[in-house]
Protein backbone atom coordinates (compact mmCIF):
# COMPACT_ATOMS: atom_id res chain seq x y z
CA UNK A 1 0.00 0.00 0.00
CA UNK A 2 1.37 3.26 -0.79
CA UNK A 3 2.43 5.85 2.04
CA UNK A 4 -0.21 8.72 2.63
CA UNK A 5 1.39 12.37 2.89
CA UNK A 6 0.74 12.20 7.00
CA UNK A 7 2.78 8.94 6.16
CA UNK A 8 5.25 10.82 4.41
CA UNK A 9 6.08 13.74 7.17
CA UNK A 10 6.95 11.09 9.55
CA UNK A 11 3.42 10.49 10.86
CA UNK A 12 2.05 6.77 12.40
CA UNK A 13 -1.00 5.57 12.33
CA UNK A 14 -2.62 3.08 15.28
CA UNK A 15 -4.95 0.56 14.55
CA UNK A 16 -7.64 0.45 16.84
CA UNK A 17 -10.30 -2.22 16.06
CA UNK A 18 -10.59 -2.00 12.18
CA UNK A 19 -9.59 1.48 11.97
CA UNK A 20 -6.15 3.39 11.55
CA UNK A 21 -6.49 6.43 13.59
CA UNK A 22 -3.46 9.10 13.24
CA UNK A 23 -1.01 9.04 16.65
CA UNK A 24 -0.46 12.92 16.98
CA UNK A 25 0.11 14.49 20.41
CA UNK A 26 0.55 18.69 20.87
CA UNK A 27 4.41 19.82 21.14
CA UNK A 28 5.16 19.65 25.14
CA UNK A 29 4.92 23.06 26.27
CA UNK A 30 6.86 24.78 29.38
CA UNK A 31 4.78 25.64 32.32
CA UNK A 32 5.25 28.79 33.33
CA UNK A 33 3.31 31.02 36.00
CA UNK A 34 0.18 32.91 34.96
CA UNK A 35 0.30 36.82 35.92
CA UNK A 36 -2.86 38.92 35.44
CA UNK A 37 -2.34 40.77 31.89
CA UNK A 38 -1.12 37.13 30.87
CA UNK A 39 -4.62 35.52 31.80
CA UNK A 40 -6.76 38.67 30.72
CA UNK A 41 -5.11 38.48 27.14
CA UNK A 42 -5.50 34.28 27.30
CA UNK A 43 -9.55 35.46 27.97
CA UNK A 44 -9.50 37.60 24.67
CA UNK A 45 -7.80 35.56 22.48
CA UNK A 46 -10.80 32.39 23.27
CA UNK A 47 -13.43 34.93 23.09
CA UNK A 48 -12.00 37.36 20.41
CA UNK A 49 -9.73 35.36 18.27
CA UNK A 50 -10.23 31.62 18.08
CA UNK A 51 -8.34 30.79 15.27
CA UNK A 52 -4.94 32.79 16.27
CA UNK A 53 -5.72 31.03 19.74
CA UNK A 54 -5.99 27.77 17.80
CA UNK A 55 -2.92 28.40 16.35
CA UNK A 56 -0.70 28.80 19.28
CA UNK A 57 -1.91 26.00 21.22
CA UNK A 58 -1.65 23.59 18.94
CA UNK A 59 1.65 24.85 17.75
CA UNK A 60 2.87 24.87 20.89
CA UNK A 61 3.71 28.70 20.91
CA UNK A 62 0.99 29.77 23.32
CA UNK A 63 3.11 29.99 26.63
CA UNK A 64 5.94 31.91 25.16
CA UNK A 65 3.55 34.24 23.45
CA UNK A 66 1.50 35.10 26.88
CA UNK A 67 4.82 35.39 29.13
CA UNK A 68 5.82 37.94 26.52
CA UNK A 69 2.81 39.54 26.17
CA UNK A 70 2.88 39.63 30.29
CA UNK A 71 6.22 40.79 30.00
CA UNK A 72 5.32 44.22 27.48
CA UNK A 73 1.81 44.57 29.83
CA UNK A 74 3.72 44.87 33.27
CA UNK A 75 6.68 47.33 31.74
CA UNK A 76 4.31 49.24 30.24
CA UNK A 77 2.08 49.35 33.24
CA UNK A 78 5.06 50.42 35.61
CA UNK A 79 6.15 53.22 33.03
CA UNK A 80 2.58 54.74 33.19
CA UNK A 81 2.48 54.93 37.09
CA UNK A 82 6.36 56.61 36.91
CA UNK A 83 4.89 58.94 34.41
CA UNK A 84 1.42 59.19 36.73
CA UNK A 85 4.18 60.06 39.89
CA UNK A 86 6.09 62.63 38.00
CA UNK A 87 3.00 64.53 36.64
CA UNK A 88 1.95 64.45 40.59
CA UNK A 89 5.61 65.73 41.80
CA UNK A 90 5.69 62.08 44.16
CA UNK A 91 9.35 61.24 45.24
CA UNK A 92 10.12 58.10 46.07
CA UNK A 93 11.12 56.70 49.26
CA UNK A 94 14.53 55.26 49.18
Amino acid sequence: MAKTIFEELGGRYEKQRDYLIPCIALPAQEEQTVGIWEERHLNYLKQYRKVTYTNLFTSGRLNAYLVDIDRQAQERFERLIEDMKQAQGIKQNS
